[in-house]
């Protein structure tokens, strides 16, 4: 795991089981780890618009983002996806781990949860590394999302 995400987690009270596995890089090759990893499996995409403003969306790992339905919310003509050059300069991560956990190195990154990651009791995501699976109860996460910094929405997409 990590050593900074493991510091902040533990200064911030936020308890966590962590399940370790070989290396996945996408959501087909973890869905063979889903029997033996509770809690509602996740997906992070990083995105940025038009402006270069760049957003974390996480969403259930199975669902579909609907960008035309989320570039409305946002009021943005355009979303792509971020470069891995982006990616580690705004998160410092690289493709294959891009975690909520990401965020706590975050430079202007948006966070944006799905409802129903928000409102699971449980859900999985990388600790920035696709080696294992932190597991978060629906408390966690809201203790997580409370100790950033970065502007942060709760959206259903």
């Amino acid at each position: 795991m990590d050593m900074n995400l493991e510091t902040h987690l533990k200064k911030h009270n936020i308890s966590f089981i962590e399940y370790n596995h070989p290396a996945v890089f996408t959501v087909e090759e973890s869905k063979k780890l889903k029997q033996s990893i509770p809690g509602m499996q996740c997906k992070c995409l990083f995105l940025k618009d038009e402006n270069e403003k760049f957003y974390l969306v996480a969403l259930p790992a199975l669902k579909r983002l609907n960008t035309k339905n989320l570039r409305s919310i946002l009021g943005v003509k355009k979303l792509n996806f971020g470069s891995p050059e982006e990616l580690k300069q705004r998160l410092n991560l690289t493709p294959g781990s891009v975690s909520i956990f990401g965020m706590i190195y975050s430079t202007n990154v948006v966070l944006i949860i799905d409802k129903e990651v928000w409102d699971s009791s449980s859900s999985g995501f990388h600790p920035n590394l696709n080696t294992s699976t932190l597991v978060i109860s629906h408390e966690g996460l809201k203790k997580f999302y409370n100790s950033l910094n970065s502007e942060k929405r709760i959206l259903v997409l």
